[in-house]
């Protein structure tokens, strides 16, 4: 199974494909270099394989590439967040209690 995270400003959302199908995105709002996350969603054929979390943080790792910030709305982000605390520092520290980072 091969996968890759890509960023579709188009969209304003970042897609996973799974061996070159759409599996799943996770919608942005960008201002400025801080990205609101508000949903995340997994087509259903994908779930149950860990494809949300894949998304997730592939987003994460290149929003943190362009020194960007995350303000994760949907509540899924932050639990990925919680499972990979090196993407902590993504959510500005005074609002990482709010989002339960």
């Amino acid at each position: 199974m091969s996968t890759s995270v890509h960023d579709n400003p188009d969209a304003s959302r970042f897609e996973i494909e799974v061996d070159g199908e759409l599996a799943g995105f996770v919608d942005y709002r960008r201002d400025g270099d801080t990205y609101a996350l508000p949903h995340t969603k997994v087509l259903p054929q994908f779930e149950g394989r860990g494809i949300g979390s894949q998304l997730v943080v592939g987003a994460l790792e290149q929003i943190k590439e362009r020194g960007g910030s995350v303000l994760p709305y949907c509540p899924f982000v932050p639990k990925v967040i919680r499972d990979h605390p090196e993407l902590a520092d993504l959510v500005p520290e005074d609002q990482r209690a709010m989002f339960g980072v």
